[in-house]
């Protein structure tokens, strides 16, 4: 559980104070005891050790709501317990033979004193190493986790901008086309169409979209690929109006169907089903018939991972996978914040 937390360092700490003390206490004659200098390197090794696991401890146990000063009195107090603890242990079981002046036992205010000043500047050592690592830790997670969301991110405009061709100038004619046009039919085509590519040109960058914005943007998509495939293609769409603020990475939704409609085999006597709803567990399922393509050259699963990728990275959840026999399903988890 503390291997996360460098032990490393602690062992370091360790070492270090175990060397610097002795050269302190050349002078003392006991240093020359091999018994004194394993009661004392004892000493400061279970000392350290607790302090150390102490803070792991309440760094990865204290509630969230507790400010920062609290957290460190916290950390500080355990620790001086622990180590005084110890040195109380230490002077009861090893002969005071065996232990340097300052470890045996003392009885006056001065010596506690002494004792309390020692166990706080141990504790507080080790929590100033410790937390110092812990930040190092988290910043340096912090900017992989940040590397790797700009990776997905740009893998994700890479296939979105895979999907168009001079998307500026097919939207401006579209625009233009659909002034000119005079059946009714061609109008809704082409206004659809230029939903899709506003969509494309104006939400690429971002990391987040609402539920709602997507929605509208797969209708107009779905609307297109209907028109294509006439009655090959049957689509069942239903999202509670509650979950119309959830934010989910852009084109997500729109990658799972353009996946089920690239990837599987259909007709009129056999239609590609697709379904997009919420579940009991607040998820938003696409599933959809599963026919794979014999002829396709088999899928790479890119487009999957890259949408695993974003949601892991951006909201820390994972999306379920779970291909049947006849059905091919992709759970993505909604939330509100990020």
């Amino acid at each position: 559980m503390y291997k996360s937390y460098q032990l490393r360092s602690c062992l370091m700490l360790i070492l270090v104070l175990v060397i610097s003390t002795l050269l302190m206490r050349l002078s003392d004659p006991k240093t020359s005891y091999l018994y004194t200098t394993a009661a004392h390197t004892g000493f400061i090794t279970f000392s350290i050790l607790g302090c150390w696991l102490i803070q792991a401890y309440v760094k990865i146990n204290a509630p969230a709501k507790w400010p920062a000063t609290t957290s460190a009195i916290m950390s500080l107090a355990l620790g001086m317990v622990i180590t005084l603890a110890v040195r109380y242990l230490f002077g009861v079981i090893v002969p005071k033979q065996f232990l340097f002046e300052d470890m045996l036992p003392r009885r006056d205010a001065a010596d506690l004193l002494k004792q309390i000043l020692g166990s706080f500047f141990l504790s507080m050592i080790c929590y100033v190493i410790f937390n110092n690592q812990f930040t190092q830790q988290i910043l340096q997670k912090t900017r992989l986790e940040n590397a790797q969301l700009k990776r997905a991110h740009l893998e994700a405009q890479l296939i979105a901008l895979q999907q168009q061709l001079s998307p500026h100038f097919l939207f401006n004619s579209l625009s233009t086309l659909k002034t000119i046009a005079v059946d009714h039919d061609t109008k809704n085509f082409i206004m659809q169409l230029s939903r899709v590519y506003r969509y494309l040109l104006t939400n690429t960058e971002r990391q987040v979209a609402p539920l709602a914005d997507e929605i509208e943007f797969v209708k107009a998509y779905l609307y297109i690929q209907e028109q294509r495939f006439d009655n090959a293609l049957h689509i069942s769409l239903h999202i509670p109006d509650e979950y119309m603020d959830a934010l989910i990475p852009p084109l997500s939704l729109q990658l799972l169907v353009e996946n089920a409609i690239k990837h599987n085999a259909f007709s009129r006597e056999e239609p590609l089903l697709v379904a997009i709803n919420v579940n009991n567990q607040h998820q938003l399922v696409v599933s959809n018939s599963y026919r794979p393509k014999k002829s396709t050259v088999e899928s790479t699963g890119l487009g999957l991972q890259n949408i695993k990728e974003r949601f892991q990275l951006l909201f820390g959840k994972g999306i379920v996978i779970d291909k049947l026999h006849d059905t091919f399903t992709v759970k993505l988890p909604l939330t509100n914040s990020i």
